[in-house]
């Protein structure tokens, strides 16, 4: 065997992350850990990984009780995680990354960048990765970088490799990058931990399955002999037929317009209309200019032609600032990044884009009042969490989605620009978003839903508009299928059949 834990708990202040978290993993196997979020799956590999200390249980590597103090320690022992989120440096090249912390030094401790080249060479010809040794790692793709985490595991002799959400940001073609470089590392003996929300990954990747759910290890064996439906029951605690099917509402005034909005190479001539009470989808493929008309509206990237009406009226939006002030919210596809301050509280986080709601006379902040909003949100969105002082960053990815949600529905937005909702989060979560998009609805906002998941736009949304090259190519009603949505996303249409 070559990982065993066995009863690992860990608690974070009152909140507890793993009761009894058990897992085992064998040379040569991908195993798969699934959960929704907040199940204690990334707090397991953290601790595998030297990152976290566990506070009670057993951990066996190689047959050996282990307790890795640092990434260093477990990486000296062979274990390697490759994180969701890039942690590279991204002004440095390809080759300097993979030898980091490690570099081979000549007389009078120069770095022997000429052999160090030559070596990361060999290693990305040797696995026929799609890199250069001298790339800057800042120019690479999401898929490119996973590659180079890939080549510092490999590098420092790992034998158990990590995977958190690796395909989360990942084209098609990407994705298949990652699931043939993991398939070579298996044959080669290696072992590997994949932890993934995307359940239709699970056949094409995985021998074993290890399921968590509450922080607690809930099912382990070979993934042949348990079906989809019972993997999502284990992980939620329920059975769940569908994931999700909105009833659509009839819609009310139109409160959103844009007329031939352009900006540049992103996109040109996008036209469209929200209304009150509906979702519609905007679908396409990675490229197709989906964010940037998003960012447009809300003012974040500035427009060469077109208009942007709000509520049937011209609307000057030069910046996010006046799309807040028109009613307009961005639910950004990078929550870590864009969409919250990660170090501060929930409770910041949920009220920073109305100050004014919370505030005393001459700009004070009223305390209580932030209290009172934070335990309401927390309430009715079902955040999990220890309190509102509880750090933002400290949540799962599915609670920081609502965490981001709950800002804009406490600053009382109209029009919602959802841009990949879902993305890194749980079957569960998925849901509970779905559930508060059709809130909105009800209540008479207008939503937007990014999504590259097209089933997830056929079970949501009204209608379905498809970009290609940055251009809306055609619109479907809800009832559509995903054949027709590919057919409007990746062919020429002046030439398709």
């Amino acid at each position: 065997m070559l990982l065993n834990l066995n009863g690992i708990q860990k608690r974070f202040g009152g909140v507890t992350a793993l009761r009894d978290g058990n897992l085992n993993v064998q040379p040569g196997e991908v195993h798969l850990l699934l959960g929704e979020n907040g199940a204690g799956k990334s707090t397991l590999m953290r601790i595998v990984a030297g990152m976290e200390p566990r506070d009670a249980g057993r951990m066996l590597w190689q047959g050996r009780d282990a307790a890795f103090r640092t990434p260093s320690e477990a990486a000296a022992a062979g274990i390697a995680m490759v994180h969701q989120e890039s942690l590279l440096a991204p002004h440095l090249t390809v080759a300097e990354n993979i030898f980091l912390g490690r570099e081979e030094r000549l007389p009078f401790g120069w770095v022997n960048r000429r052999r160090m080249i030559a070596q990361a060479s060999r290693m990305i010809e040797e696995h026929q990765f799609p890199l250069h040794a001298d790339w800057r790692v800042e120019r690479l793709s999401p898929a490119g970088k996973q590659l180079v985490g890939i080549c510092r595991a490999i590098q420092h002799g790992s034998s158990l490799l990590i995977f958190d959400e690796p395909t989360s940001s990942l084209s098609g073609a990407e994705t298949e990058e990652v699931f043939r470089i993991v398939r070579t590392l298996r044959a080669r003996g290696m072992g590997v931990i994949y932890i993934t929300h995307r359940l239709e990954e699970l056949r094409a990747i995985g021998d074993r399955v290890t399921i968590l759910r509450d922080g607690a290890t809930v099912h382990t064996g070979p993934l042949a002999e348990v079906s989809t439906g019972r993997i999502i029951q284990r992980m939620v605690g329920r059975e769940m037929v569908a994931i999700y099917r909105r009833q659509p509402v009839a819609p009310g005034a139109e409160l959103l317009r844009v007329e031939g909005l352009t900006r540049g190479g992103a996109f040109r001539d996008v036209s469209f209309s929200l209304r009150a009470g509906e979702i519609v989808g905007l679908a396409g493929l990675i490229g197709a200019g989906r964010t940037e008309t998003c960012l447009a509206i809300f003012g974040v990237d500035p427009i060469d032609a077109g208009q942007v009406f709000v509520d049937g009226r011209a609307a000057r939006i030069g910046s996010p600032r006046e799309a807040v002030a028109a009613g307009i919210a961005l639910v950004t596809e990078d929550r870590q990044k864009t969409g919250l301050a990660l170090r501060l509280p929930i409770a910041y986080n949920i009220t920073m884009a109305n100050l004014r709601g919370i505030s005393r006379r001459l700009g004070l902040i009223d305390g209580r009042a932030e209290g009172r909003v934070t335990a309401e949100y927390i309430a009715r969105l079902r955040i999990r969490a220890s309190s509102g002082r509880q750090a933002a960053g400290r949540l799962s990815g599915g609670n920081q989605q609502k965490v981001a949600i709950a800002k804009w529905l406490f600053r009382r937005a109209r029009v919602f620009l959802f841009d990949e909702p879902t993305r890194g989060i749980d079957v569960g979560a998925k849901v509970e978003v779905f559930e508060l998009m059709d809130e909105l609805a009800r209540a008479g906002a207008a939503v937007l839903m990014v999504s590259s998941e097209m089933q997830e736009l056929l079970q949501v949304a009204d209608r379905i508009l498809v970009m290609r090259q940055g251009r809306i190519t055609g619109e479907l009603p809800g009832g559509a299928t995903q054949e027709e949505i590919m057919r409007f996303a990746a062919l020429d249409q002046e030439s398709a059949p």
